[in-house]
């Protein structure tokens, strides 16, 4: 259709200015890289050029502010008990089905049945969509 398309207007004849056929592709051209084949000196990882003592006493990068300053890390007493269970390994669902319901605590079984839930959605989507 589109070769039959273009065969028609180029049987009319109009001036290139008025009708233009087809599109312009360009590219974007990066300049040249200097030296020869092969991975230049300057191409790989540059060593930092902030001191250790500074590394260790600030989180370096955090700052989201204009003219602000990287925060200082503060001691492990100065933050909340939750920060350091962010990251603890959460019970799995078949775990959670081998235990009795009953003697789990209050967080995992609020998790097994968010767990749960999902699975049973799940198990019965795929049923629905064999059908």
């Amino acid at each position: 259709m589109a070769l039959t398309y273009f065969r028609s207007l180029r049987s009319i004849n109009l001036p290139k200015e008025v009708i233009q056929i087809g599109g312009c592709r360009t590219f974007a051209v990066g300049g040249k890289k200097k030296g020869g084949k092969g991975g230049a000196a300057g191409d790989g990882p540059k060593a930092s050029t902030i001191s250790k003592e500074v590394k260790a006493s600030t989180v370096v990068g955090a700052n989201i502010l204009k003219d602000g300053a990287d925060p200082k890390v503060l001691p492990d007493s100065e933050y909340p008990d939750w920060l350091w269970h962010l990251l603890d390994k959460r019970p799995a669902l078949s775990e959670l089905k081998r235990k009795n319901l009953e003697s789990l605590p209050y967080d995992d079984l609020k998790r097994f049945v968010k767990l749960d839930t999902r699975a049973r959605i799940k198990e019965n989507n795929s049923v629905r969509a064999k059908n």
